[in-house]
């Protein structure tokens, strides 16, 4: 039965995430059409639909959702496995949710609804889509990539630079909260290191505003202001510096540890008498709870998160980020020496 909900328009990165994350096309409106009127999906699928995938489906006695549809071209969009199973069954019509979109949003749509449910991807199909966004959004940066085609973003942009000489020379690239931001950094890194001069008690989002930069960049240029640093890391900047060693290197950073590595040290962290018996101790470990928190609440977050908030929460975490990581180097440099025992347990807990 055919209902008179709107259809799910999606246009551009933010709306597209924005509208998988909310679930907006599960609730548009279900209608049923023949089978004989949809075209094939344009599939992220290199070898096809699974037919053992198929057979088992139409073997089950379980209620499929409806599949996915462009309206306009009538191109089937996530659900070429149900289809395939209505067909072996025998049907005739088949239960549909429609969306309007441009051809290269039938694509991206098909790889993010894939990445999110039904038979996975392999690591090849993934890849495969991923050089298409590129050919299609050669603006989207690494992350924005990664988060539809559903690897990395250190995989992402090792694909892009197979196909470097390819793509088009850009300045800027958009990012998963839909803004824009420039390649090469050192220009908005150089305007930070004036605002600082001019008014040191700037906040970083002052700081990364004026200077047309994001907060965490703007700690960074900061740090690296009071490490003496080159506000500008030599990677960044273009001709012969690029390869030029940093003046200082920094800190060595750890190699980044999996979620489950993660709450095994902050379980041993959170059964130090020296931490749980003070409060400078109790602030720290409910500061990685709260981080530790995020790990396991990640994807409802993603799913609930009003799409108003998209943009300063995506702000605010990079700032954190940025703020956790300067504290970080700071105490594996030693920074402000500590004496020993100087943080001590109590003989009670407060």
């Amino acid at each position: 039965m055919s209902t008179t909900q709107p259809f799910c328009h999606v246009g551009d990165p933010t709306s597209l995430l924005l509208s998988l994350r909310h679930d907006k096309l599960q609730r548009s409106a279900v209608t049923v059409v023949p089978i004989r009127a949809l075209l094939d999906a344009d599939s992220p699928r290199l070898e096809g639909e699974d037919g053992e995938h198929v057979r088992l489906l139409a073997a089950s006695d379980a209620t499929h959702p409806p599949i996915l549809v462009h309206q306009p071209s009538m191109r089937v969009v996530d659900g070429m496995h149900r289809l395939r199973a209505a067909e072996l069954r025998g049907q005739q019509e088949i239960e549909v949710r429609f969306f309007q979109g441009s051809e290269a949003d039938v694509f991206l749509l098909s790889v993010a609804a894939n990445i999110k449910h039904g038979l996975p991807l392999s690591l090849a199909d993934r890849s495969s889509a991923a050089r298409r966004i590129f050919a299609t959004h050669p603006a989207w940066s690494d992350r924005m990539v990664a988060s539809v085609a559903g690897l990395s973003a250190k995989k992402v942009a090792e694909l892009r630079q197979e196909q470097v000489s390819h793509l088009p020379k850009l300045t800027s690239r958009i990012g998963r909260d839909g803004r824009s931001r420039p390649l090469d950094c050192s220009q908005g890194r150089e305007r930070a290191v004036e605002l600082i001069a001019s008014n040191p008690q700037a906040s970083l989002r002052q700081i990364a505003r004026e200077a047309g930069i994001s907060p965490a960049t703007a700690a960074d240029v900061r740090d690296r202001l009071r490490r003496g640093e080159d506000p500008v890391p030599a990677r960044r900047r273009g001709g012969a510096e690029r390869n030029a060693p940093p003046r200082e290197p920094a800190a060595q950073r750890q190699e980044p540890k999996s979620p489950a590595e993660l709450a095994g040290l902050f379980d041993r962290l959170r059964k130090d008498p020296s931490l749980r018996f003070n409060e400078t101790g109790r602030t720290l470990l409910r500061m990685f709870d709260a981080c530790h928190a995020v790990v396991r609440e990640q994807q409802e977050i993603a799913q609930r998160l009003p799409a108003h908030c998209l943009v300063s929460v995506v702000e605010l975490s990079h700032g954190c980020a940025g703020i956790l990581q300067s504290l970080a180097d700071s105490l594996q440099r030693g920074d402000e020496p500590r004496a020993a025992g100087a943080v001590q347990a109590r003989t009670s807990v407060s």
